[in-house]
């Protein structure tokens, strides 16, 4: 059992989403960084989809009612386990009784916190991730609050022989660590990789390479459904008016203002702006971690290109998950 303390700004349940539902207006959610979450499950020996928790800005203060393993990955957070610091990217055990708070970001938006075994909450429609604006999945379709109190499931052997191992070298933490951002071939810092879009010919000449070329701020108008970009104005080589479309996570939309839109996990099924580009899948958690003034700029790829970047991430993260099998024995 976890009590919360405190809920921090806006800490909720997610997994990797709740598929197979938007053509009934259900978004498909879930932690706006899916790989890492699925790297903090990992290290706790949790599968990719069990239900971690995703805090903004400033987190939570938790107390653990029985002895378990966690794991946090994400932004810099000002977190302790007690009064002593709590590292990220890497297996820590947590007593009988203990607090582990977060503090505010001092770099970056957002973080994972889980937990082995996975949080237990209902599955809603096959998932257990929250949709506030529906009031659904998660913590009764909500964001936590000061009392709450959260069940896990029981924890997989791995996390029961990382325990065992700690006990033994009288450690609180692993050695070894996982950085999400180390596996595959991540972009340079500020950049993220992009290919155009199905309307990237509707767009003058100036705005297709202003894209590619322009640093981009992002604003505060920036939720789970998408981040709004600010620089030179991306303007149509003559107006259009677009039927409604399919979109998806990581879509580049430009409203009739010429900013840019990037779509994130909690984003709509459908949109009726011209799709300019897509964001190369790898690099959309850059995306969750920007903060209001920051800068990012747009490389462009093909889609083997950014194909392949996925693959080889996978790969990675295949060969970590064979590692962290093996360390646990």
């Amino acid at each position: 059992m976890i009590r919360v303390l405190k809920p921090g700004l806006l800490t909720s349940v997610q997994d990797l989403g709740r598929p197979g539902f938007q053509q009934y207006g259900i978004v498909v959610g879930g932690a706006l960084d899916t790989f890492a979450a699925r790297v903090a499950n990992a290290i706790v020996g949790n599968a990719d989809n069990d239900a971690v928790l995703e805090m903004a800005q400033t987190g939570p203060e938790l107390q653990f009612a029985e002895e378990t393993l966690v794991a946090w990955t994400g932004g810099d957070f000002e977190a302790f386990l007690g009064r002593e610091p709590l590292p990220r990217d890497r297996a820590v055990r947590v007593a009988a009784g203990e607090v582990i708070s977060f503090g505010v970001a001092t770099a970056g938006l957002r973080a994972w916190l889980a937990v082995a075994g996975g949080i237990d909450v209902p599955l809603v429609m096959g998932s257990r991730t929250t949709y506030r604006r529906a009031g659904i999945g998660g913590y009764e379709g909500r964001p936590l609050r000061a009392g709450d109190e959260l069940k896990t499931f029981a924890p997989a052997e791995a996390a029961r022989a990382t325990l065992r191992s700690l006990h033994a070298t009288a450690r609180r933490a692993t050695m070894w660590t996982v950085r999400p951002a180390t596996m595959g071939k991540p972009a340079p810092a500020g950049k993220v990789r992009a290919i155009p879009g199905p309307e990237w010919d509707w767009f003058t000449d100036p705005a297709q390479r202003d894209f590619f070329t322009a640093q981009w701020e992002a604003t505060r108008e920036a939720d789970r459904m998408g981040v709004r970009l600010q620089g030179p104005a991306l303007t149509l080589v003559k107006p259009r008016e677009m039927i409604s479309a399919a979109v998806n996570t990581g879509i580049v939309q430009v409203p009739s203002a010429g900013q840019p839109i990037v779509l994130l996990p909690s984003r709509q099924s459908v949109g009726g702006y011209p799709r300019l580009a897509a964001v190369a899948g790898v690099d959309i958690g850059r995306f969750t971690q920007l903060r209001p003034g920051e800068k990012i700029g747009f490389e462009k790829i093909t889609v083997s290109a950014a194909q392949e970047l996925w693959l080889a991430r996978e790969r990675d993260f295949g060969r970590v998950k064979l590692g962290l099998a093996r360390a646990a024995g």
